[in-house]
């Protein structure tokens, strides 16, 4: 199966539609959607090394219009919307708590989970939730996932063909990796927040 799923991003990778496809990824799990766009980013870098800034760009705004996206769930439609969000992914209840440190610490935390594997989404809706400064939240959002889908493009564009033979060759080991990556990021703002 997992062989099945990387085949198909290599060939949806290959389409006219591909950019579309990412952008709209990228847009949805910085605000709802759990899973990351890197796989999409991964196998379009591989697929044309020749359009690594612009698939790396194409991310970033996707992740970053997302990103306000989930700020306005958080703004205006935290009671109906944002907060089932939260109680899906179990974090409603340390959620005082964390709102607080918001109000010291807002840019680096989006920052922080922009860049690494901690959910962004929940620190969007929080965003909004808590009303960080919107600019400050744009700007942090901007950098960070700037900062990484740029240094991901960044890498497979330079290492290419080495990368997509060692991806080839320890998909499982990579995938289980991912997903070990993705479910401790829920797990740390969990249990820290």
């Amino acid at each position: 199966m997992l062989r099945h799923l990387y085949d198909w991003t290599m060939d949806l990778s290959a389409k006219p539609y591909a950019m579309w496809a990412l952008a709209a990824v990228a847009f949805m799990e910085s605000s709802f959607f759990p899973l990351p766009p890197d796989l999409l980013i991964i196998s379009m870098v591989l697929a044309s090394r020749s359009k690594a800034w612009k698939i790396a760009t194409v991310s970033t705004l996707g992740s970053v219009v997302g990103g306000l996206f989930g700020y306005a769930i958080g703004y205006y439609m935290f009671a109906s919307i944002g907060r089932p969000v939260l109680d899906f992914y179990g974090y409603a209840a340390k959620f005082q708590v964390f709102q607080s440190y918001y109000n010291q610490w807002g840019a680096w935390i989006v920052a922080g989970a922009g860049f690494t594997p901690i959910p962004y989404k929940v620190f969007t809706i929080a965003s909004g939730v808590s009303g960080l400064n919107l600019g400050v939240f744009t700007v942090a959002s901007g950098l960070s996932r700037g900062a990484r889908f740029f240094l991901e493009a960044g890498l497979l564009w330079y290492y290419g063909e080495p990368i997509r033979h060692f991806i080839e060759v320890h998909l499982g080991k990579l995938a289980l990796f991912g997903f070990i990556l993705l479910f401790g990021g829920f797990a740390l703002i969990k249990y820290v927040f």
